[in-house]
C-alpha cells in the first residue's frame, strides 16, 4: 500500500453533488465543441462587457457536515414554544407516513408542473382528491388545485369578483374581522387596479349597492362566527359577489359557505398537516360556483380519457393561463403550492371525514374548556360562541400576562393595548391550557372542568362531506404507504431522469440541503412569534440576503414574494411606489419584448401598468431601434421595462447595457427577470449591467425544488434608491403594503438555498454556471445537424439553454412538437419546454447537474426521433400510424392484438429508454379537447370507474 495521499475529497460538495460531468467528461465535451478549456468557452459565450470584475468569494466552502452543523446552530437560535396566536396559522400534526413519503420524498418534491399529463397521473390524482375535499368542505361546485396562501387567494378572489360582477362599481368591502395580513394584501392588490377598499363590520357597515363584492372571515380573526346568509342575499340583489375566507377545519362542524350562498370561498390548508414553518409554504384553496369556473385563478385538475378510452387526469381550461393569454389571463401559472396541496390531500385521506371531524371537535372542546377556566377567573370572553378562537379583555395586565405565558412556554396574541387572543389547535394539550390559566392568574388542572360546546346555535353542519371512497380507504399505514407509492410511481420526476425544461432550471435538490426543513426549530415556528424567538431565522435570512446582494450587485433584498410571478409583481410595485414617491404618478408605461415570459405582461397589468410590446429582431434579440423608438415615444410616461437576461431565446445579448441606458435616459426603471440567473451567477451581475430590480427564482437557480408546481420563492433584489419601497407587512411595518401573507414569504424552505450557497462557495457557484453553459452548448452541438438550433450568438454559442426547431418535422412528416414530446416519454424523459417562446419548438435547458451519460441518453433519444420522422418522410412508416403519432406507449400496448406497422419493441424500447428500469406511462395520450368539453374536476364516483373498465 502506497504512502502517497490522493487528492480525491469524498466530501467535495460542488464536484460530487451539483456539478454532473466529471473533469474527464468535460474534456470530451469541450473537444466536441472545439475549445481548449471551460474558461475559453465562457469567454466565447458571455460578452466581456458584462463580466463582473471580482470573483464571488465568501470564504472556504463548507462540507455537508460543516453546513449541517452550522444549520443546527442556527436552528437552535430559534425558540420553539407552543404558539396559540392563531391569525391563520395553527399547530398541526403531520402524520409521519406523510412526512416521510411525501414531504421528504424526491419522487414528489422534484417533480415539475403537470403540463405533461401522461407522466403526472399520480400528482394529478392527489390534486383531484384535494379539489374534491375542498368542494365537499366548502359546499361549492368547483375548486382549483391550490393557490399561494390565504391572503393572496383573497386578493385573487377580489380581482375575480371585479371581473365577473355585473355591477359597474369599483368598491370592495372587507370584513374588519379578516386577518390583518389578508386586509393588507387586499389593499396592496386593489390600489394599482383602481379599486377602493372599505373595511368595516358586514353586519352594520356594508351597503350592498355600493360594492362589486365583499369578503368575510369565517370564523373571524377574533373568534366570531356569523351566519352571513342574509348579507349574501343582499349582495346578490345588487349584482355583487360574496366571498368567504373560511377555516377548513371549522367547516367540519359549521355551516358551509355554499349553504350561506357564497360565490367564492378561499382559505389556507396549513392546518391539514402542513407545518407552520414561520409562514410557509402552505397551500391555499379557492372554490367557486360552477358559473364562475372559467374566471377562477389557479390550476384546475380535470378528468379526461386517453387514446384507448381509459380515464386520465389533466390540467383543464389551460387557455386561462398567463403563458397563453398574457396580460388578459385570469390564471397565474406560478400560483400553486402543489407539494403542500398533496400533503393536505393525503392528510384528508389519512384521517377521513370521521377523523377530520374528531380533530375539529377536540380542538373546539379544548377551546371551550379554556374559556370556562378564564371566565371562572373573572375575565370577559368574546365571542360567546366560537370554534377555536377567543378574545380576552385584560386591560393593563396585557404585557404581564403575555410575558408570564411566554415564561410558561406559550405564545399568545397581542391585540391592541388591552386584549389578548387565544387560538387552540390540533397540537394543544391539557398542559398548555394549564399554562395559559397560570398566565392569567389561575391554578387549575384541565380535569377540573367538564368538556362542553360553545358552537353557535343553528350553525352546525348537517351535510356529509368527503364521501368518496378514497377518503374511506383502510388507513393502516401499510395501505397509506402503498397508496402514496403507487401514485409516485405514475410520475416522472428528477429522481428518475433529467427534466430538460428551458427556463425552468430543473437542477439537483441535494439531500443535505433538504434535511433541515423538517427540523422542528424551523418547521414549527409561528410567523408572528416575538422577534427574539426567531433569531435563527433572522440570522439565516440576513446572511442569505447578503449573499444574494453580492451575487446580483444589488443593495437590498425582500424575501416576501413566494413565487416567481409574485417577485415580478412585487418588483413592479416597488418601481411604481418609487415613481409615486417622486410625484411621477403619471408614469405607467412598461416596455416588454414580445419574447418575454408570459408572466411579465400579466404582472405589469396587475401593477397598474400599460404594456407596450417591443419587437424582436430576426436573430431573436430585442430590436434595439424599436425599443429606442418606443422609449422616446413614451418618455413622459415611461415607468419601466422588463427584460430577461440571458434572453428567453437562450442568448447573451450584447445590447443589454444599452437597453438599460435608454430606459434610464427616459426616466424609467429597469426590471430584470431573474428566471435565467443560472447562466449569470459568478459571471455577471444584473446590478452592474444596469438593472434596478431583479427577482430571483430560488426554486430554480438556488435549488429549492419545484415540488410538482410549487413551492417557489421569488425574492426581489433592488438598488438602494428602491429599498424604501420594498414590501412591508402589518407585523413588521414598512412603507409599502404586503404582497403575501407572511413577512418572509415561505421561509421554511430558505435553509435549502442558504446551505447551497454555504456548501458551494463563490467558486463552486461560478463553476456551476460555467458547466450549465457547457452542457447546453454540448446538447446544441450534438443536435444541430438533426434539428436547427434557432438562436445563437454571433460566434455560434448558446447560453444555458437552446431552442431547437421541430417545425421541420411538421412540414416534412406531419410530426408535431407534441408528437416529439410524447415520444420522449417512451424514452424515459420529460419533454423540454414546448412551443415557447416560439411555437413548434423545444427549449432545452440541461442544467449543470446532469452528467454526460444523461446528456448523451437524451441526445440519442432526440436523434432517434429524427430518424423515425425520416422514415415517415421516405415512406418507410405510415404517416398517421407510427411510433410518434401513437406515443406514449403503455404496458397495455404489450398485450392483446398488435396491428401497427412497427414492432412492439420499437414502440416501447426506443433509444434512450432503459430496458430493466424503464419508466412506463400509466396512460396513453390524453385527449385534451374531451377534457375541456366534458369538464369534471372532482373525484368521479366509483361506478364511473367501473363504466370505464367495461
Amino acid at each position: 500500500m502506497g504512502t502517497e495521499f490522493t487528492d480525491y475529497d469524498p466530501y467535495d460538495f460542488a464536484n460530487r453533488r451539483h456539478i454532473g460531468p466529471s473533469p474527464a467528461e468535460m474534456d470530451d465535451m469541450l473537444a466536441l465543441l472545439g475549445v481548449d478549456s471551460l474558461d475559453a468557452l465562457i469567454d466565447q459565450t458571455v460578452p466581456a462587457s458584462i463580466r463582473q470584475a471580482e470573483p464571488l468569494d465568501w470564504g472556504t466552502p463548507m462540507t455537508e457536515r460543516q453546513a449541517l452543523d452550522a444549520l443546527r446552530e442556527t436552528a437552535d437560535l430559534n425558540v420553539k414554544l407552543v404558539s396559540l396566536i392563531g391569525q391563520g396559522y395553527y399547530g398541526t400534526i403531520t402524520p409521519p407516513v406523510i412526512q416521510r413519503n411525501i414531504l421528504e420524498n424526491p419522487a414528489w418534491y422534484t417533480a415539475y408542473t403537470p403540463y405533461q399529463p401522461e407522466i403526472s397521473q399520480g400528482r394529478l390524482e392527489a390534486l383531484l382528491n384535494f379539489q374534491t375535499m375542498i368542494c365537499d368542505l366548502t359546499g361549492l361546485d368547483i375548486a382549483s388545485s391550490s393557490l399561494l396562501d390565504e391572503a393572496t387567494a383573497a386578493a385573487e378572489a377580489m380581482a375575480m369578483a371585479h371581473r365577473v360582477s355585473k355591477s359597474k362599481r369599483d368598491v370592495f368591502f372587507v370584513d374588519a374581522d379578516c386577518h390583518p395580513q389578508t386586509i393588507g394584501v387586499i389593499r396592496t392588490r386593489a390600489e394599482p387596479l383602481g379599486l377602493s377598499v372599505v373595511v368595516g363590520d358586514p353586519m352594520t357597515d356594508l351597503v350592498a349597492s355600493d360594492v362589486f363584492g365583499a369578503i368575510v372571515q369565517y370564523p373571524g380573526t377574533y373568534g366570531h362566527v356569523h351566519d352571513f346568509t342574509a348579507t349574501f342575499s343582499a349582495l346578490h340583489a345588487e349584482n355583487a359577489l360574496a366571498i368567504v375566507a373560511a377555516d377548513p377545519l371549522a367547516l367540519a362542524l359549521l355551516k358551509t359557505p355554499g349553504d350561506m350562498g357564497a360565490d367564492i370561498a378561499v382559505g389556507s390548508m396549513q392546518r391539514f398537516g402542513v407545518p407552520m414553518g414561520y409562514g410557509g409554504p402552505h397551500a391555499a384553496y379557492m372554490a367557486v360556483k360552477d358559473a364562475h369556473k372559467r374566471a377562477m385563478p389557479g390550476r384546475i385538475v380535470g378528468v379526461s380519457v386517453d387514446s384507448r378510452g381509459n380515464r386520465a387526469y389533466r390540467l383543464a381550461l389551460q387557455t386561462r393561463e398567463q403563458h397563453i393569454r398574457r396580460e388578459k389571463a385570469t390564471s397565474n401559472i406560478c400560483t400553486a403550492q402543489v407539494l403542500l396541496a398533496v400533503m393536505a390531500s393525503m392528510y384528508g385521506v389519512f384521517h377521513g371525514p370521521t377523523g377530520i371531524k374528531a380533530i375539529a371537535q377536540r380542538v373546539h372542546q379544548r377551546a371551550a374548556l379554556l374559556a370556562t377556566g378564564l371566565e371562572k377567573l373573572g375575565y370577559t370572553i368574546e365571542p360567546d360562541a366560537f370554534f377555536d378562537t377567543m378574545t380576552v379583555e385584560v386591560g393593563r395586565l396585557q404585557r404581564v400576562i403575555l410575558d408570564v405565558a411566554v415564561a410558561g412556554g406559550v405564545n399568545l396574541r397581542k391585540i391592541g393595548d388591552d386584549r389578548i387572543g387565544i387560538s387552540i389547535d390540533e397540537r394543544t394539550r391539557p398542559g398548555n391550557l394549564e399554562a395559559v390559566w397560570r398566565a392569567f392568574g389561575g391554578d387549575f388542572a384541565a380535569d377540573d372542568f367538564e368538556m362542553g360546546y360553545r358552537l353557535p346555535d343553528g350553525m352546525l353542519r348537517t351535510s356529509d362531506y368527503m364521501t368518496h371512497p378514497v377518503f374511506h380507504m383502510n388507513r393502516a399505514e401499510s395501505e397509506m404507504t402503498r397508496y402514496m407509492r403507487r401514485l409516485s410511481d405514475r410520475d416522472l420526476a428528477l429522481d428518475r431522469s433529467m427534466i430538460p425544461l428551458g427556463s425552468c432550471t430543473m437542477k439537483l435538490n441535494a439531500t443535505a440541503e433538504m434535511l433541515p426543513i423538517t427540523w422542528p426549530e424551523f418547521a414549527e415556528l409561528h410567523p408572528f412569534v416575538p422577534q427574539d424567538q426567531a433569531l435563527g431565522y433572522k440570522a439565516l435570512i440576513d446572511d442569505l440576503s447578503a449573499k444574494l446582494c453580492v451575487i446580483t450587485g444589488f443593495d437590498a433584498v425582500s424575501m416576501q414574494p413566494n413565487s416567481g410571478a409574485q417577485g415580478e409583481y412585487a418588483g413592479l410595485l416597488t418601481i411604481r411606489a418609487y415613481h409615486h414617491g417622486r410625484g411621477d404618478t403619471h408614469r405607467d408605461i412598461c416596455l416588454i419584448p414580445t419574447s418575454a415570459h408570459g408572466t411579465n405582461p400579466a404582472s405589469a397589468q396587475m401593477a397598474g401598468m400599460k404594456v407596450v410590446p417591443v419587437r424582436s429582431a430576426e436573430n431573436g434579440d430585442i430590436d434595439v431601434e424599436d425599443f429606442r423608438a418606443k422609449a422616446e415615444k413614451h418618455a413622459d410616461n415611461l415607468a419601466a421595462c422588463m427584460i430577461t437576461y440571458p434572453s428567453t431565446h437562450g442568448v447573451f445579448e450584447a445590447s443589454v447595457a444599452e437597453l438599460c441606458d435608454i430606459v434610464h435616459a427616459h426616466g424609467g426603471q429597469v426590471y430584470l427577470d431573474g428566471a435565467n440567473m443560472n447562466a449569470l451567477v459568478g459571471l455577471a451581475r444584473p446590478g452592474d449591467i444596469g438593472a434596478d430590480v431583479c427577482h430571483l427564482n430560488l426554486h430554480k437557480t438556488f435549488c429549492i425544488p419545484h415540488g410538482g408546481g410549487g413551492p417557489g420563492m421569488g425574492p426581489i433584489a433592488v438598488k438602494s434608491h428602491l429599498a424604501p419601497h420594498l414590501p412591508g407587512h402589518p407585523q413588521t411595518g414598512g412603507e409599502a403594503g404586503p404582497v403575501s401573507a407572511a413577512p418572509f414569504g415561505s421561509p421554511s424552505i430558505l435553509p435549502i438555498s442558504w446551505s447551497y450557497c454555504l456548501m458551494m462557495g463563490g467558486a463552486g457557484l461560478t463553476q456551476a454556471t460555467k458547466v450549465a453553459i457547457l452542457n447546453a452548448n454540448y446538447i446544441a452541438r450534438r443536435l444541430q445537424d438533426a434539428y436547427p438550433v434557432l438562436y445563437k450568438a454571433k460566434n455560434g454559442r448558446v447560453a444555458h439553454e437552446c431552442i431547437i426547431d421541430t417545425r421541420i418535422l411538421q412540414d416534412s412528416a406531419g410530426v408535431t412538437v407534441d408528437d416529439v414530446a410524447k415520444r420522449l416519454v417512451d424514452c424515459g424523459f420529460h419533454a423540454p419546454t414546448m412551443s415557447w417562446p416560439v411555437s413548434g419548438t423545444l427549449m432545452i435547458e440541461p442544467t449543470e447537474s446532469e452528467p454526460k451519460a444523461e446528456l448523451d441518453r437524451f441526445c440519442d433519444a432526440m436523434l432517434a426521433i429524427r430518424e423515425e420522422a425520416r422514415a415517415i418522410e421516405e415512406g418507410r412508416i405510415d404517416r398517421d400510424n407510427n411510433p410518434l403519432k401513437n406515443a406514449p406507449h403503455t404496458v397495455e400496448d404489450l398485450v392483446g392484438d398488435w396491428d401497427r406497422p412497427y414492432s412492439r419493441e420499437q414502440a416501447c424500447f426506443p433509444p434512450g429508454a432503459f430496458r430493466v428500469d424503464k419508466y412506463w406511462a400509466p396512460v396513453n395520450r390524453v385527449d385534451n379537447v374531451y377534457g375541456d368539453r366534458n369538464l369534471v374536476c372532482s373525484c368521479p364516483p366509483m361506478e364511473a370507474y367501473q363504466e370505464a373498465a367495461e
